[in-house]
């Protein structure tokens, strides 16, 4: 069996640890590990300083907290670490970060507070670690401006790919497209993010309100999955148990349908997901 050998500094001395690469490292819902692989806290090494992600940590439970700093640590990654808020803006005014991964349930200034302060501020990418599996939770984190939400018990590796996805999204940095997109009576501005109807008011749209209905006029005539709306609002697999798409229809078709229970807009493809079945005009934002 292909094994490899991690080093895990810890007191100053650099200790070998060694684990195979097809075994998976599982967090608990309560913050256990079901196999401990990393055995301490890392610290990263001074030569990756200067150029490696740095990822801050706000996590109140100790044995998560290490857990998740020496995993992440071990894949060379600068990591901070903090159990509340004030600690996380302490460590933010010395050393901006390039993803901060917090919980929701902390003391004090919960996580998605914390994100709604941080969004205000800054772009810096956003992933949110509960225990809590109510669709509801996933779809306030994402309308703060989170960009990714993890639910416990979860695969580590799993994690790690979802933190490099969002690190490669919020450095591409690649703006919208600037169109305008009429349907309806509606006029969609994707350079403003605003919705405005035939007599010129404005519709407040959530954040994953308006990147759902962003793809839906961006395909018209096209059937959408669940599938694929969940992970373009999201960025996570949907499952039979997940409603998030479900909940942003029926509030989109609130706003936007003359009658939402009887959608002429967004129609409902039985089985398969959701279509916009008005026709679109793209235009110049110019215009």
């Amino acid at each position: 069996m292909m094994r490899r050998t991690l080093l895990i500094v810890v007191n100053g001395s650099a200790r070998p640890l060694n684990r195979s690469l097809n075994r998976p490292l599982n967090v608990g819902a309560k913050g256990g590990i079901t196999e401990t692989a990393i055995t301490a806290r890392s610290r990263v090494s001074a030569k990756m300083i200067s150029e490696n992600p740095h990822i801050v940590i706000v996590e109140d439970e100790p044995v998560t907290r290490a857990k998740l700093a020496g995993f992440f640590a071990a894949e060379g990654y600068r990591v901070s670490e903090a159990t509340n808020g004030e600690e996380m803006l302490a460590i933010l005014r010395n050393a901006p970060a390039d993803l901060l991964m917090l919980d929701i349930n902390l003391p004090g200034i919960d996580g998605l507070s914390l994100t709604r302060s941080q969004r205000d501020r800054s772009d810096v990418a956003i992933i949110l670690v509960t225990g809590r599996t109510d669709p509801i939770d996933r779809i306030v984190g994402l309308e703060l401006g989170a960009d990714d939400y993890v639910t416990k018990p979860f695969e580590l590796r799993e994690l790690l790919a979802r933190v490099r996805s969002v690190l490669r999204r919020s450095r591409r940095g690649k703006p919208e497209e600037l169109t305008i997109r009429r349907f309806a009576d509606w006029t969609l501005d994707l350079t403003r993010r605003s919705l405005r109807g035939a007599d010129g008011h404005y519709i407040d749209l959530t954040r994953a309100e308006f990147q759902l209905l962003a793809l839906l006029t961006a395909n018209p005539g096209t059937v959408l999955s669940r599938s694929k709306l969940t992970w373009h609002v999201s960025r996570r697999e949907w499952d039979v148990s997940d409603r998030t798409v479900d909940v942003l229809i029926r509030r989109l078709r609130r706003k936007i349908e003359a009658k939402p229970d009887d959608p002429q807009i967004i129609v409902t493809s039985h089985g398969e997901g959701y279509m916009l079945a008005a026709k679109v005009e793209s235009l110049t934002a110019d215009l």
